[in-house]
């Protein structure tokens, strides 16, 4: 019966259905936040700028009405009286209501003559902040309007939108006499259309921005969907080859695989217990299972010598690291496998190959692969010896503490070393090929959050 492939089924393009509607869903909605909080503040700012606008033109308006009102004390010679002009003002305020708008009221106007000497004011003392639109125009600047015009501010006392105005009172012959400096506060009335308006144009743009992103969601999710399928087709294909090349490897050595497959399970499992991040054990996978494709460089009465090899054939058969070097190196996706085909035989003391390498010079995944590589070795059985206890083999790794093994990383493999070994040791069977293929799935199929970044 043919054994199985390490390959994809139908879920795991199920859950990267569910990841790409998922991460789908999510951007759309932070499209249509942002967007939201962008036209809000783009509708807020215009309303302001046009309630301004608006009681500056209402103000100039009913500024000329009690201007024409006083034209006539205006046309005087200066000094003028300010008990006239007091009384125009009451006159003008209770008589006809002319400084009462409908976005609002003035609750406080003074006049001044160009001497900056008060000639009148009126207040509305029932206004809840009168106190502090009193103390902003006391401490307000009284200089000329520029352009014969007039200024405004806007400002917020309390929480409430005020406008501030300064403008010239004209005699007859449309000369500058005096100058009128009000507070505008805006109405509730006012306060409610602005909202009401920044309200309805959110509505609007957010209303189409989400119709837009329904109509377009099924396209987009059918596309990605079709690219990710593509995506995952030729990662299982890379997967597959990457299983196929290690397998007929290790048959080089051997009639099986089993050892690629236990060895790369165990080295995600010490991996996994000393916390390395996602990539590095991606990495230290596609490493595990080609560790030993240099030995595809070495001739077969030296691979397959039965007995003791010779100095001379030793250092030939050391070679097959550089000759792994060289043959990942032809392929992108297999270049992160190299810091564990070229140090898998280097020493925590330095006195390994190829480089001598001492302790953290040697890359994390190969120290992590050499430890699972040994034990591995130890407890599963070779035509020349039988497999050591568990025990023995402990008592192994332990002498070589410090010289070829990383004395964390070993702490770290002994604390899992038992559950290996009863569930895998010496197994060749498809045990640790199944327990191999859901850990490949978990750490290859990352799904469609990378493909949308």
């Amino acid at each position: 019966m043919p054994k199985a492939r390490i390959h994809p089924g139908s879920r795991p393009n199920l859950r990267l259905q569910r990841d790409i509607h998922r991460v789908l869903a999510s951007r759309l909605f932070g499209v249509v936040a942002a967007t939201g909080v962008l036209f809000a503040a783009i509708a807020f700012t215009a309303e302001r700028d046009r309630l301004e606008d608006t009681v500056m033109e209402l103000a100039r308006l009913r500024t000329e009405r009690f201007n024409h009102h006083v034209e006539g004390l205006l046309d005087e010679p200066e000094p003028y009286d300010a008990e006239r002009v007091q009384a125009a003002m009451d006159d003008f305020v209770h008589g006809a209501g002319s400084l009462a708008l409908r976005d609002g009221r003035f609750v406080l106007a003074r006049v001044y003559d160009r001497d900056r000497r008060l000639l009148g004011r009126i207040e509305q003392s029932e206004h809840p902040q009168i106190e502090a639109v009193r103390a902003a125009v006391d401490e307000a600047s009284l200089e000329n309007p520029t352009g014969g015009g007039g200024r405004s501010a806007i400002a917020r006392l309390h929480g409430r939108p005020h406008v501030g105005v300064a403008l010239d009172l004209l005699d007859g012959r449309s000369r500058p006499r005096a100058l009128l400096v009000g507070v505008f506060a805006v109405s509730d009335a006012a306060v409610s259309r602005i909202r009401g308006n920044v309200v309805k144009t959110v509505s609007f743009v957010v209303g189409l921005v989400v119709l837009t992103a329904l109509a377009i969601y099924p396209v987009i999710s059918g596309l990605l969907g079709r690219v990710g399928r593509t995506a995952e087709g030729l990662l299982d294909a890379n997967l597959e080859t990457l299983q196929v090349l290690g397998g007929a490897i290790a048959k080089r050595d051997s009639d099986t695989d089993a050892h690629n497959h236990r060895v790369t399970l165990y080295a995600v499992r010490l991996a996994e217990a000393v916390g390395l991040p996602r990539e590095q054990i991606r990495s230290l996978v596609k490493g595990a299972l080609l560790h030993d494709v240099g030995k595809l460089g070495i001739r077969d009465e030296i691979l397959l010598k039965p007995g003791k090899l010779t100095d001379a054939e030793f250092t030939v058969m050391q070679r097959h690291v550089t000759h792994g070097l060289d043959i990942t190196d032809g392929a992108g996706w297999l270049q992160d496998a190299q810091p564990v085909v070229g140090g898998h035989h280097e020493k925590f003391d330095g006195s390994g190959y190829p480089e001598g390498l001492v302790g953290s010079d040697i890359p994390t995944t190969a120290r992590v692969f050499a430890i699972v590589d040994v034990f591995d070795a130890l407890t599963s059985r070779r035509p020349y010896k039988e497999p050591m206890s568990f025990t023995e083999t402990l008592e192994v790794l332990e002498r070589g503490r410090g010289r070829h093994f990383d004395p964390d990383l070993l702490d770290a493999f002994a604390g899992i070393a038992p559950e290996l070994f009863a569930a895998h040791a010496g197994q060749e069977g498809d045990g640790p090929k199944r327990e191999l293929e859901v850990l490949i799935q978990a750490y290859f199929k990352s799904g469609a959050a990378d493909l949308l970044d």
